[in-house]
């Protein structure tokens, strides 16, 4: 009943506008204040600060940072002009340039909506003067987008660890194989449908061509092996990672002498804004989880699905039908911030392995944002696209089937997951 109570309160509140880290706070003091009386609120501050100032978090600006560098200093173009070298002769190929150009840009910025961002201003104009259908265009870039956040880094997965205790690298190399096999069946979806609808050949293939466009992005693609190396090889945490991501597309973008400073200083500024969020979510949500732990609500939830059943793949089946309802109605922080503490008893209780369970959550969030009414990244791609979000949504609708198919997939086969953290880490 608390946490309904809670819940139904946070729900009325952000569905009268009021900003959803403000919600939590609000239901986090309210219900203090009626537990433990004034004499609680000395404590407050505190919470908020020890709950925003975890290491952790800080590799969420930074990342975030490095994103904007690559979209301004010519790092993007140059990726999307190699990518399109190697699959343009392909029928759909430009489709598939997209996926996979999405899926590099993740692995240096972490974030789904920033991947939308700088991909899509490039490729979505340019696969619908190809004669791409404007929603076809904005839902291969939106679903591509939410599967690459499973590749690391993962801002998600940051969010994830430190609500869960868990270990970002692990997480980070969980989200390997599933990312590039999602990765390879959207592309897969892309040709079928380029078939059936006899979408065009970018280009011929050239040899030659495929050759320079190499050659003028070989620093970029030096980018995640350096990042991606000190990280999986312990010589930087996830958050040294972030610094160096930042360091090293600063060292390309400088390089190749086309930062748009502008652009940058806009993108800066964009990136502490969502930061920023991301910050007062967590300091919001530490006073909740701080009551939350007093009245031993995680336990009792605990107590109450373990009399239902044990079964660890049942289990995991009422948490995914919950995460995706949850994704509907939040963005995927303040699920991840709201939900994660809740539910972590659960899990470990019957046994699941929390780096597991932290993909199980991240796709299913990866889903969320592409399921109105909140569809944070499909609202972006229809915003660039310029396209009616219920055509997209439609459009959207096989791709969302293989970010399902992918769901299931990591849910029930974990050795998918975890084949590489236990070759590397057990």
């Amino acid at each position: 009943m608390t946490i309904f109570l809670l819940f139904l309160c946070v729900v009325v509140l952000v569905l009268i506008n009021v900003p959803i880290a403000v919600a939590l706070a609000i239901a986090a003091v309210t219900a203090m204040l009626i537990s433990h009386g004034a004499d609680s609120l000395p404590n407050l501050a505190l919470v908020m600060y020890n709950g925003a100032t975890n290491f952790p978090l800080i590799a969420i600006p930074l990342f975030i940072l490095a994103g904007a560098i690559m979209n301004t200093s010519g790092i993007s173009r140059r990726l999307i002009a190699f990518a399109s070298a190697l699959l343009g002769f392909i029928r759909g190929g430009l489709a598939m340039v997209n996926v996979g150009a999405s899926m590099f840009f993740a692995e240096i910025s972490g974030s789904a909506v920033a991947d939308v961002a700088a991909i899509g201003s490039v490729l979505m104009p340019a696969m619908k003067k190809k004669g791409y259908p404007g929603p076809f265009t904005a839902a291969i870039t939106s679903s591509a987008a939410s599967l690459a956040i499973i590749i690391p880094p993962s801002i998600p997965m940051i969010l994830y660890a430190v609500m869960s205790g868990s270990s970002v690298v692990q997480l980070f190399v969980a989200g390997i194989i599933p990312g590039m096999l999602g990765g390879l069946l959207l592309m897969g979806l892309c040709y079928y449908f380029a078939v059936k609808h006899n979408y065009p050949v970018e280009e011929v293939f050239n040899l030659g061509h495929l050759w320079a466009t190499f050659k003028d992005a070989a620093l970029a693609f030096l980018l995640p092996i350096i990042i991606l190396a000190g990280i999986f090889g312990g010589l930087v945490t996830a958050t040294e990672g972030a610094g160096l991501a930042v360091v090293a597309a600063l060292a390309v973008g400088a390089y190749y002498r086309e930062i748009n400073w502008a652009q940058l200083r806009a993108a800066i500024v964009d990136g502490g804004v969502q930061t920023a969020v991301v910050m007062l979510l967590v300091a919001s949500s530490a006073l909740l989880g701080d009551y939350l732990t007093e009245a031993q609500v995680p336990q009792k939830l605990a107590a109450a699905i373990a009399s239902l059943t044990t079964n660890p793949y049942f289990v995991l089946a009422l948490l995914n039908v919950f995460f995706l309802a949850v994704g509907l109605f939040l963005h995927s922080a303040a699920a991840i911030i709201l939900v994660v503490p809740i539910v972590m008893p659960v899990v470990t209780s019957v046994g699941i392995d929390p780096v597991h369970f932290g993909l199980v959550v991240t796709l299913n969030l990866a889903i969320g944002q592409q399921t109105p009414p909140v569809a944070s990244v499909l609202m972006t791609a229809c915003s660039i696209a310029q396209e009616n979000i219920w055509d997209v949504t439609k459009a959207n609708l096989p791709f969302i089937g293989v970010l399902l198919l992918v769901l299931m997939m990591v849910t029930y086969l974990p050795a998918i997951p975890m084949w590489l953290v236990d070759l590397f880490y057990r």
